[in-house]
């Protein structure tokens, strides 16, 4: 166990953007969030996923809705502590922690506000080690972890208690409310034993968050190049450098979905690169070549500042260097396939990694 503070925050705020491919929610909002539950209650406590009893009950916290919607819709963070009251209710025992259900922007964020509020420890992991735009997106679904009860609550004080037979039922029931709640709302969510948790989560990724953004802060001030830095630490492939000529973005059924065009600069002066989003960036390619594709990990730096840009932060102009993660392994087995591979996604390709495919990129 140790203790998070301000500093820890914000090169949190910068990993997550980055392992967010794009999504998860504004990770600045989600940051002031944190950094104020710090100031009125003090740092909060990081235990890692080993030291959790078997027995101990653990709720992930989360925004569920359009990222878009947050920019103008801001949470009080009223409504993670309902979510959680009423799901301890529920559930008829303690919550012992909490923890990101993914590694995204503002989801990696929110639950360090809510830890601090309400005097929880934080769990050093998450269901997903990026970013992904449904709730049975997850690790924990992949080990037939059950979804639910979970419980949604806006900022209005409605809150609702949900039962579904499966992880996609309860995607399409509370993608459905929660259109009817504003557009986004806070969960509580996977109720898990400690011994799930251990069995199903990906480790340690606040830490790498906070590694990430340490990383790239050094290496401006140490005058190296922060991209390089990045793709060294998480073994990652540049694969196009450019700038952003046309931006297609609409919020529909409760995602933000579209297509940015990227005209190339540098080395891949003459050329086009496509980015597809659905919240997360989900397809990178060329006019004759496939660069990324999900679950691997796809992600915009500024070429400059090699700060993270979100899909709703794309803007026309923009000079961004989109690189490629590997995706963690439970991800690329067949059911993580099925699960959040491009074939659910509507694309017509078989999922190959980024290893197979850059053969073009700068390690």
């Amino acid at each position: 166990m140790r203790l998070i503070g301000k500093e820890e925050v914000e090169n949190i705020a910068i990993g997550a953007a980055l392992l967010g491919t794009g999504g998860g929610g504004d990770p600045y909002i989600g940051k002031l969030m944190a950094m104020q539950a710090i100031e009125e209650h003090g740092p909060i406590k990081l235990i890692d996923i080993e030291e959790l009893a078997d027995e101990d009950m653990v709720v992930p916290s989360a925004m569920m809705g359009a990222p878009t919607v947050m920019v103008e819709k801001i949470p009080s963070g009223q409504e993670a502590i309902e979510s959680f009251k009423s799901l301890e209710k529920v559930l008829g025992k303690r919550i012992k922690a909490t923890m990101p259900i993914e590694a995204g922007g503002v989801n990696s964020l929110l639950p360090l506000a809510l830890a601090a509020t309400v005097g929880l420890p934080v769990v050093d992991g998450d269901g997903m080690g990026r970013a992904f735009p449904e709730l049975q997106m997850v690790t924990f679904y992949l080990n037939d972890v059950s979804t639910t009860p979970m419980v949604l609550s806006d900022e209005k004080g409605n809150s609702m208690v949900m039962n579904t037979i499966n992880g996609l039922w309860a995607e399409k029931i509370a993608r459905t409310a929660t259109m009817e709640m504003g557009g986004s709302v806070m969960n509580a969510i996977y109720p898990m034993t400690g011994r799930q948790v251990k069995d199903s989560s990906i480790y340690r990724t606040l830490s790498l968050e906070e590694n990430i953004g340490r990383t790239i802060k050094e290496a401006k001030t140490k005058k190296r190049n922060p991209i390089n830095e990045v793709l060294n630490l998480l073994g990652g492939y540049k694969l196009f450098t450019g700038k952003v000529i046309d931006i297609e973005r609409k919020t529909d059924g409760g995602f933000v979905r579209g297509t940015a065009k990227i005209e190339g600069l540098e080395k891949n002066k003459g050329e086009n690169c496509y980015l597809d989003f659905q919240n997360e960036n989900l397809l990178a390619k060329t006019d004759d070549q496939i660069l990324c594709m999900t679950p691997d990990l796809i992600t915009v730096l500024d070429t400059e500042t090699a700060m993270p840009i979100t899909t709703e932060g794309l803007r026309y102009g923009a000079r961004g260097t989109v690189i490629g993660i590997p995706s963690d392994k439970k991800w690329r087995t067949p059911k993580g396939i099925e699960t959040v591979g491009p074939r659910y996604f509507g694309y017509d390709y078989d999922f190959r990694s980024i290893e197979e495919l850059n053969d073009r990129g700068e390690k």
